[in-house]
C-alpha cells in the first residue's frame, strides 16, 4: 500500500512538473486556470517553506535574546553579589578596628544595609536561574544566608557586648571557609554564564543561515510572482484587450470586424467565439433596426429619457428616507405652518405615534395624540404657537424635556434652507441616570479614602508636586493639606528626607509600581525621625496629563518601638 501510494504522489509531481515546463514554453493547450493554479501552486509551496523558515527564525531569534538577556543579567548580578561581598567584608574590618561603640556604629549600620542589599540581589537573580546552574545556585545562596547571618551577629554582638567581642566572633575558620567556598561558586556561576554567551552566539550564528534561506524562498516567491504577472499578461490581459477592443468596434457598429483569438482551445477562445456570436447577432439586430428606424428611435428616447428621469426622482426619495431612518435619534420635520414634511420611525417610537400620523398631518395633531397617550400635559395652543414663533424668526434652540413616563428627551431644533424647521430628538434617559450614579460612586469613593487609616498621597509625576492627601497623611506628616498641596518634597522635608523620597518616585517610574511595602526612615519636620512602610502606583502615563504618583503610607514608628 505504501508502493501505491508512493508511485501515486510521485506521478502527481512528475504531471504538475510536466504543466509547469508546458506553461514555461508558453503551450497554448493548456487552459487559462491551469497556468494560474499552477503558478499558484508553486507559490503556496514556496510561500509554505517561507512560512515554515520565519517561524524556526523567529524562534531562534527569540531563544538566542532570552539566552543572552538572561547571561547579561545574571553575570552582572554575579558582580553585584561579589561588590557587596566585598563591601561586607570591608565594613567588618572597620567593626574589628573600632576601639568602642559609638565609633563602630557607622560601620555597624552600612554591614546592616549591604546584607539586605546583599540578600536582594540573590533574590533577583533567582528569575535568571536555569537547569545548568540551579544546583549551584541553591548552594551558593545557602552560602550567602550563611555569610549574612554570620555578619549579622558579629553586628550584634559587637552593639550588645563590645568591638573586641565581634572580633572574636569573627576570626575563626568556619567564616573564612564560607567565604573561600563564595568565592568559588561566583568564580564557578561565572563560567556558566560565559557558556550561555557562547551558546547564544552559536544560535545567531544559526539564525544567519537561517536568514539566508528565508532570502532564497523570498526570491524564488518574487520570481514566481514576476512569472504569474508574465503568464497573466501574455495569456489573459493581451488577449482580453484584443477581444475588448474587438467588442467595443462591434459596439460602434463595425459589425465586420475580425474577432481575434478564435483559434484558442481555452477559455479565451471560448469567450472570442461567444463574441463572435454577438457580433453576428449584433449585425441581425441593426438589420432589423433599419426598417423602424424612424419611429422607434424617437420611441426609445422618449421612454429612456422618462426611465432616466423616474430613476432620479426614485433614486433620491430612497436615499433621504433611508438617510432619515438609518439616524439613532428621532427626526422631524416641519414647514413654515408647522405641518409634517417628513418623520423617521425613531421619531415615532419615542412618542408612540399611530401610522395615521404622516407626512401632512400638523403638529397639533402630534400634540393632541401625545396628551391622549400621557405624554404630554401642557397647552397645545401655546406649545404651537412658540415653535412657529422660533420658525418665523428661525432661532435654534437646544432642551430638555421630562416625560410623563419619566423618560428624558434631549430636543435640538435648527430652521432650514428655504424655510421649514427641523427637529431632533434623543432619549437621553439612561445617560442621565448614569450621570447621578456616577456623581453618587465618586462621592462614596471620596468618602472612603478621606477616612481611611492608611495615609493616601497624590503627587503630579511631572513636577512631583502633592495634589492631594487624606486625613490620615495629614497627621502622619504633622501639616494640614493647605501647607502641603502644591508643594515639593524638597519644600516640607530636610534635604535627606527630600532626596529619600525623590529617590523613591525615580523608581515607581521605572518599575511601575510597587506593591510590596518599602520601609523607610524619614526625619518629618514636625514629628522628628519616623519609620514609615509605602506602597506605590503609577497612573496614568508619561504623556498623559493625568499622570500621577499615588503613595499608601503607613506609620510604623510606635510598632518599631513597641517591638524593640
Amino acid at each position: 500500500m505504501n508502493a501505491t501510494a508512493l508511485g501515486s504522489g510521485f506521478g502527481a509531481g512528475t504531471n504538475l512538473l510536466k504543466k509547469f515546463v508546458r506553461l514555461a514554453r508558453g503551450a497554448d493547450t493548456l487552459t487559462v486556470a491551469e497556468k494560474v493554479y499552477s503558478i499558484a501552486a508553486f507559490l503556496a509551496i514556496v510561500t509554505t517553506f517561507l512560512l515554515v523558515m520565519s517561524v524556526q527564525s523567529v524562534r531562534l531569534q527569540t531563544t538566542y535574546r532570552h539566552m543572552h538577556v538572561t547571561a547579561a543579567e545574571a553575570a552582572i548580578g554575579v558582580g553585584r553579589i561579589n561588590a557587596l561581598i566585598y563591601a561586607i567584608v570591608m565594613e567588618s574590618r572597620g567593626i574589628y578596628m573600632s576601639a568602642d561603640r559609638r565609633a563602630m556604629k557607622p560601620f555597624a549600620d552600612g554591614l546592616v544595609r549591604r546584607n539586605r542589599e546583599l540578600a536582594e540581589a540573590v533574590k533577583s537573580m533567582e528569575k535568571n536561574v536555569g537547569d545548568d546552574d540551579a544546583e549551584l545556585f541553591a548552594s551558593f545562596r545557602q552560602r550567602i544566608l550563611q555569610f549574612i547571618d554570620f555578619r549579622q551577629e558579629l553586628v550584634r554582638r559587637g552593639i550588645e557586648i563590645s568591638p573586641a567581642a565581634g572580633r572574636e566572633w569573627g576570626d575563626n575558620d568556619a567564616n573564612r571557609t564560607v567565604r573561600s567556598k563564595l568565592n568559588s561558586d561566583i568564580e564557578a556561576l561565572e563560567r556558566i554564564y560565559q557558556q550561555r554567551a557562547r551558546e547564544a552566539d552559536e544560535l545567531a550564528n544559526e539564525n544567519r543561515y537561517a536568514a539566508a534561506y528565508l532570502f532564497a524562498l523570498g526570491l524564488a516567491a518574487l520570481m514566481l510572482a514576476a512569472l504569474n504577472v508574465v503568464v497573466m499578461r501574455s495569456s489573459i490581459v493581451g488577449a482580453l484587450a484584443d477581444i475588448t477592443q474587438a467588442t467595443d468596434r462591434i459596439a460602434q457598429g463595425d459589425v465586420k470586424s475580425e474577432v481575434p483569438h478564435l483559434d484558442r482551445h481555452d477559455e479565451i477562445g471560448r469567450l472570442a467565439r461567444a463574441v463572435q456570436n454577438f457580433r453576428d447577432a449584433v449585425a441581425r439586430i441593426f438589420e432589423l433596426e433599419e426598417l423602424e428606424l424612424g419611429t422607434a428611435q424617437a420611441r426609445d428616447a422618449a421612454r429612456t429619457e422618462r426611465d432616466q428621469f423616474n430613476d432620479k426622482y426614485q433614486a433620491k426619495k430612497w436615499q433621504l428616507s433611508a438617510a432619515i431612518n438609518s439616524m439613532p435619534q428621532g427626526l422631524i420635520m416641519l414647514d413654515g405652518k408647522a405641518v409634517v414634511v417628513a418623520m423617521n420611525s425613531n421619531y415615532r417610537q419615542i412618542y408612540n405615534l399611530p401610522e395615521t400620523i404622516q407626512a401632512g398631518s400638523t403638529l397639533e395633531d402630534i400634540l393632541q395624540h401625545r396628551v391622549k397617550s400621557g405624554l404630554f400635559s401642557g397647552d397645545v395652543a401655546k406649545y404651537v404657537a412658540a415653535v412657529l414663533d422660533r420658525i418665523a424668526r428661525r432661532e435654534p434652540a437646544a432642551y430638555e424635556i421630562a416625560l410623563n413616563d419619566g423618560r428624558i428627551i434631549k430636543i435640538y431644533e435648527r430652521p432650514m434652507d428655504g424655510g421649514g424647521w427641523v427637529s431632533v430628538q434623543e432619549d437621553v434617559t439612561e445617560q442621565r441616570q448614569r450621570e447621578r450614579i456616577l456623581e453618587r460612586m465618586e462621592r462614596f469613593l471620596a468618602t472612603i479614602i478621606e477616612n481611611v487609616a492608611e495615609g493616601i498621597i497624590a503627587k503630579d509625576a511631572r513636577n512631583l508636586r502633592y495634589v492631594f492627601v487624606n486625613k490620615a497623611a495629614e497627621k502622619m506628616i504633622g501639616m494640614s493639606r493647605g501647607e502641603i498641596i502644591g508643594k515639593t518634597a524638597r519644600e516640607l522635608f530636610s534635604p535627606e528626607a527630600a532626596e529619600l523620597i525623590e529617590r523613591r518616585d525615580k523608581q515607581l517610574l521605572a518599575q511601575k509600581q510597587q506593591l510590596e511595602p518599602i520601609i523607610d526612615t524619614i526625619d518629618n519636620p514636625a514629628r522628628g525621625r519616623r519609620v514609615i512602610s509605602a506602597r506605590r502606583v503609577q497612573i496614568g502615563g508619561a504623556s498623559e496629563e493625568s499622570h500621577m504618583f499615588v503613595t499608601m503610607v503607613e506609620d510604623r514608628t510606635e510598632n518599631m518601638v513597641a517591638a524593640a
